[in-house]
């Protein structure tokens, strides 16, 4: 096992294409990491360089200690699983698995020829491997049925099959659950968490989805336009996004951004939206930006109903009016759509309240969850 590091790495397709843009980061040994962001940020390109299947235009790929740039694929020790399973059509789900195995360690039809007694003795080393795998994935049952007999689940299965029975020292994934439905996607979640909890092995996995890279990635990588954005825990993420984008990129629904001025008054400073205004709590760097037009952020899970039992109480500091347009019920809570005056926001309201469409209520806001980014360069402030 090993850990995978890009270094100042860049890919230009055509002329001035760069899917990648001077990437640099360190995976560390058997960790957990997730690439996450939206189509054709280069997520799934830094991920193809890691495994061979494109060239690093600049720049420098590690695994272990060794640049690989011009190592070949198969020389590279990665198992790599796809999106779209990529398994045989005429095999059984045992050779499935096993195929990898034997291309590499049977050498050859002349080979097993003159090394009778090796080839028998890999041949039970495989099999025991590819049954072992079977299983470890619940599907010991089906190592006689081709793909087209198995659900999409399964096949999900058989795939991560192929890559774990290999044991390499890296494993990359590209998106290996978008083609599941809600529910499987949600059970094959918990069961690779478990599985690299159980094997340990360096993880790269590439997502579009924030729920799947915030709940299984130890560090997360969040990608725009191939550029890094941050990286860093997922709870670290979600509290401190290092900008705008990756603030509204992360958390569901997302966050609300309002058009704001940092101003003083008595030593305290103040982020003023015109209807409402707040104190910033710990003032810090935002009093080096007093004078500043901001952007002020809000996740909706930080706006309560002002009139039901919350850990925030509601002062004259810390709350708004706002009237109610929508109101969507989700069971364990209600998506509010809010309207004060020019700004619009949504707000996460427990099923308690006594809210209704059309009518004005009070909310109250967690001082403590107020971000505050620079509306020039959407860097944030705090």
């Amino acid at each position: 096992m090993a850990g995978v590091s890009f270094r100042n790495v860049t890919k230009v397709f055509g002329k001035d294409v760069k899917a990648v843009n001077n990437l640099t980061l360190d995976i560390r040994d058997q960790e957990f990491m997730v690439l996450v962001g939206p189509s054709g940020c280069g997520k799934t390109t830094a991920l193809r360089m890691v495994a061979g299947l494109e060239e690093a235009t600049e720049g420098d790929i590690l695994i272990g200690d060794v640049r690989v740039n011009d190592v070949p694929p198969k020389d590279r020790d990665i198992a790599m699983v796809f999106q779209n399973y990529a398994l045989y059509p005429h095999m059984n789900v045992y050779d499935n698995i096993a195929f990898g195995l034997r291309l590499r360690e049977l050498k050859g039809f002349v080979w097993q020829l003159t090394h009778w007694n090796e080839a028998r003795e890999i041949k039970k080393d495989i099999d025991r491997r590819v049954r072992e795998t079977a299983a470890m994935l619940g599907i010991e049952g089906y190592l006689n049925r081709r793909p087209k007999e198995l659900s999409g689940g399964q096949r999900q299965r058989v795939a991560l099959g192929r890559a774990i029975v290999r044991k390499p020292k890296v494993f990359l994934m590209d998106e290996p659950l978008s083609n599941l439905d809600a529910k499987l996607r949600v059970q094959t979640r918990a069961e690779l968490i478990r599985l690299h909890r159980s094997l340990g092995i360096t993880t790269i996995y590439v997502t579009h989805d924030q729920v799947e890279a915030m709940t299984m990635g130890q560090r997360i990588a969040i990608m725009r336009d191939g550029v890094l954005q941050q990286c860093d825990k997922p709870e670290v993420v979600y509290q401190k996004p290092a900008n705008r984008f990756v603030a509204g990129f992360i958390g569901s629904p997302p966050m609300n951004f309002l058009e704001a001025k940092l101003v003083e008054e008595g030593g305290q400073v103040w982020v003023d939206a015109g209807e409402f205004r707040f104190p910033v709590v710990g003032n810090g760097a935002a009093r080096d930006a007093v004078g500043k037009d901001v952007l002020m952020g809000i996740r909706p899970e930080s706006i309560f109903d002002a009139s039901l039992e919350s850990h925030v109480k509601p002062t004259d500091f810390n709350t708004f009016v706002a009237k109610v347009d929508v109101l969507e019920p989700l069971g364990h809570e209600y998506v509010a759509y809010l309207k004060c005056g020019k700004h619009n926001l949504l707000a996460s309201i427990e099923t308690g309240t006594k809210i209704a469409i059309d009518q004005e209520a009070r909310f109250v806001v967690n001082l403590e969850q107020v971000h505050i980014f620079d509306k020039e360069t959407e860097v944030a402030i705090r």
